[in-house]
Protein backbone atom coordinates (compact mmCIF):
# COMPACT_ATOMS: atom_id res chain seq x y z
CA UNK A 1 0.00 0.00 0.00
CA UNK A 2 1.69 2.88 -1.13
CA UNK A 3 1.69 5.55 2.25
CA UNK A 4 2.43 8.42 0.42
CA UNK A 5 0.13 11.16 1.83
CA UNK A 6 -1.14 11.88 -1.68
CA UNK A 7 -1.94 8.58 -2.65
CA UNK A 8 -5.13 7.89 -3.77
CA UNK A 9 -7.43 6.18 -1.36
CA UNK A 10 -9.68 3.15 -2.61
CA UNK A 11 -13.12 3.69 -0.63
CA UNK A 12 -15.54 1.02 0.22
CA UNK A 13 -18.29 3.91 -0.15
CA UNK A 14 -16.86 4.34 -3.78
CA UNK A 15 -20.22 2.77 -5.25
CA UNK A 16 -21.27 3.05 -8.72
CA UNK A 17 -23.31 6.64 -7.56
CA UNK A 18 -21.10 8.16 -10.68
CA UNK A 19 -18.18 9.67 -11.85
CA UNK A 20 -18.10 12.89 -9.61
CA UNK A 21 -19.42 11.21 -6.49
CA UNK A 22 -16.75 8.75 -6.49
CA UNK A 23 -13.79 11.25 -7.72
CA UNK A 24 -14.97 14.09 -5.13
CA UNK A 25 -14.46 11.68 -2.54
CA UNK A 26 -11.55 10.34 -3.27
CA UNK A 27 -9.64 13.73 -3.81
CA UNK A 28 -11.23 14.92 -0.53
CA UNK A 29 -9.18 11.81 0.90
CA UNK A 30 -6.48 13.09 -0.48
CA UNK A 31 -6.83 16.98 0.68
CA UNK A 32 -6.94 15.77 3.98
CA UNK A 33 -3.58 13.49 3.76
CA UNK A 34 -2.09 16.47 1.86
CA UNK A 35 -3.19 18.58 4.97
CA UNK A 36 -2.01 16.15 7.55
CA UNK A 37 1.49 16.02 5.65
CA UNK A 38 1.85 19.83 6.12
CA UNK A 39 1.29 20.15 9.23
CA UNK A 40 3.46 17.08 10.52
CA UNK A 41 6.45 17.77 7.93
CA UNK A 42 6.03 21.38 7.22
CA UNK A 43 4.86 22.77 10.18
CA UNK A 44 2.22 24.36 7.59
CA UNK A 45 -0.86 25.03 9.74
CA UNK A 46 -2.43 28.22 7.84
CA UNK A 47 -2.21 26.92 4.05
CA UNK A 48 -3.29 23.41 5.29
CA UNK A 49 -6.49 24.39 6.55
CA UNK A 50 -7.29 25.72 3.67
CA UNK A 51 -6.98 22.81 1.41
CA UNK A 52 -8.33 20.95 3.77
CA UNK A 53 -11.55 23.05 4.02
CA UNK A 54 -11.57 23.90 0.41
CA UNK A 55 -10.31 20.31 -0.97
CA UNK A 56 -13.30 18.49 1.58
CA UNK A 57 -16.11 20.80 0.24
CA UNK A 58 -16.15 20.07 -3.15
CA UNK A 59 -17.54 15.96 -2.17
CA UNK A 60 -19.75 17.39 0.80
CA UNK A 61 -21.63 19.49 -1.97
CA UNK A 62 -21.99 16.70 -4.04
CA UNK A 63 -23.07 15.00 -1.74
CA UNK A 64 -25.81 17.66 -0.13
CA UNK A 65 -26.79 18.09 -4.34
CA UNK A 66 -27.98 14.66 -4.14
CA UNK A 67 -30.45 15.47 -2.04
CA UNK A 68 -31.46 19.08 -3.45
CA UNK A 69 -34.99 20.18 -2.57
CA UNK A 70 -35.60 21.30 -6.39
CA UNK A 71 -33.19 21.61 -9.38
CA UNK A 72 -32.55 25.04 -8.93
CA UNK A 73 -31.23 24.01 -5.14
CA UNK A 74 -29.28 20.99 -7.22
CA UNK A 75 -27.52 23.78 -9.59
CA UNK A 76 -26.96 25.81 -6.80
CA UNK A 77 -24.80 23.15 -4.45
CA UNK A 78 -22.85 21.72 -7.52
CA UNK A 79 -21.74 25.62 -8.51
CA UNK A 80 -20.78 25.94 -4.78
CA UNK A 81 -18.47 22.39 -5.34
CA UNK A 82 -17.28 24.18 -8.49
CA UNK A 83 -16.43 27.45 -6.59
CA UNK A 84 -14.46 25.32 -3.95
CA UNK A 85 -13.02 23.29 -6.77
CA UNK A 86 -11.74 26.34 -8.50
CA UNK A 87 -10.53 27.48 -4.71
CA UNK A 88 -8.72 24.33 -4.17
CA UNK A 89 -6.51 25.05 -7.50
CA UNK A 90 -5.73 28.10 -6.14
CA UNK A 91 -4.05 26.91 -2.98
CA UNK A 92 -2.01 24.12 -4.39
CA UNK A 93 -0.72 26.60 -6.98
CA UNK A 94 0.28 28.75 -3.86
CA UNK A 95 1.91 25.73 -2.40
CA UNK A 96 3.98 24.63 -5.21
CA UNK A 97 4.75 27.87 -6.12
CA UNK A 98 6.00 28.65 -2.08
CA UNK A 99 7.79 25.09 -2.50
CA UNK A 100 5.73 23.56 0.40
CA UNK A 101 4.90 20.42 -2.10
CA UNK A 102 7.08 19.02 -4.45
CA UNK A 103 6.61 19.30 -8.37
CA UNK A 104 5.90 15.17 -8.43
CA UNK A 105 3.04 16.12 -5.49
CA UNK A 106 1.79 18.89 -7.35
CA UNK A 107 2.15 17.07 -10.55
CA UNK A 108 -0.08 14.04 -9.07
CA UNK A 109 -2.76 15.96 -7.55
CA UNK A 110 -3.43 18.94 -9.68
CA UNK A 111 -4.72 17.39 -12.72
CA UNK A 112 -7.36 15.66 -10.17
CA UNK A 113 -8.74 18.61 -9.21
CA UNK A 114 -8.50 19.74 -12.59
CA UNK A 115 -10.70 16.92 -13.68
CA UNK A 116 -13.47 17.80 -10.90
CA UNK A 117 -13.40 21.38 -11.85
CA UNK A 118 -14.32 19.90 -15.64
CA UNK A 119 -16.70 17.39 -14.12
CA UNK A 120 -18.18 20.16 -12.14
CA UNK A 121 -18.44 22.64 -15.11
CA UNK A 122 -20.21 20.20 -17.34
CA UNK A 123 -22.61 19.35 -14.54
CA UNK A 124 -23.72 22.96 -13.70
CA UNK A 125 -24.02 24.00 -17.72
CA UNK A 126 -26.04 20.69 -18.38
CA UNK A 127 -28.58 21.45 -15.00
CA UNK A 128 -29.23 24.81 -16.18
CA UNK A 129 -30.23 23.55 -19.40
CA UNK A 130 -32.58 21.11 -18.33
Amino acid sequence: MNDSPLSTHNSPLSTNKGPLWTKSFAFAVRAVKLAQYLQKDKKEYILSKQIMRSGTSIGAMVREAEHAESKADFTHKMNIALKEANETLYWLDLLHETKQISDTSFASIRPDCEELLKLLVSTVKTSRNR
